[in-house]
Order: C-alpha cells, then sequence, then structure tokens
C-alpha cells in the first residue's frame, strides 16, 4: 500500500490570526494556539454572518 501524505502543492500562506507561516499539523493556524483562538472567537459569536432584514424565521 501508498502510505503517503498529501503534502500542499503550493506555498503555505500566513496563520489568519498572527500572520506567522502556516504550520503543516495544524494548517491554517501556526500553532495549536491560533486555532484556539479561532475557535473561541467563532463560539463567543465574533465571528457572524449577517443576514437579511426581510428574511422570515421558520417558526414551528
Amino acid at each position: 500500500m501508498n502510505d503517503q501524505v498529501k503534502k500542499p502543492t503550493g506555498p503555505l500562506k500566513s496563520c489568519p490570526i498572527c500572520g506567522k507561516p502556516q504550520a503543516q499539523a495544524t494548517r491554517p493556524f501556526c500553532s495549536p494556539r491560533c486555532r484556539d483562538v479561532d475557535l473561541n472567537r467563532w463560539l463567543k459569536g465574533t465571528y457572524v454572518i449577517p443576514g437579511r432584514d426581510d428574511e422570515i424565521d421558520d417558526v414551528e
């Protein structure tokens, strides 16, 4: 069997949290800390996808 791990074809981009180069183990972040910071932002509601005012909520 061929147990090769796929490697990215292009250069690694920078971490979206701190700007350092990405680490392969924690892509797209540079470290577990930055990964956890991002998760915390999602859980606190810092990242929000805005909705339209004319949308009607599904009330069942």
